[in-house]
């Protein structure tokens, strides 16, 4: 089992998302839900694919952090 980080960010009309350890893994959906599965599906892929080749599965090393923020 793998874990790594998502990123998901709304747009206008649609979300976007992407993995900051697998570059070019993208994904987009009209809805949160929608986005979540096809990224959900996009990673497996990218996975499957990067196994295909002899690549090694990388190490998930990017993390996210809040931070309060106050502006005067």
């Amino acid at each position: 089992m793998y874990r790594f980080l998502v990123v998901i960010e709304k747009g206008d009309s649609n979300d976007s998302a992407y993995a900051p350890d697998l570059p070019g893994c993208v994904a987009t959906g009209k809805t949160l839900e929608e986005t979540e599965r096809n990224m959900h599906d996009a990673i497996k892929l990218h996975l499957q694919g990067m196994q295909e080749d002899g690549l090694p599965i990388p190490t998930p090393q990017a993390h996210s952090e809040y931070m309060a923020i106050s502006v005067p």
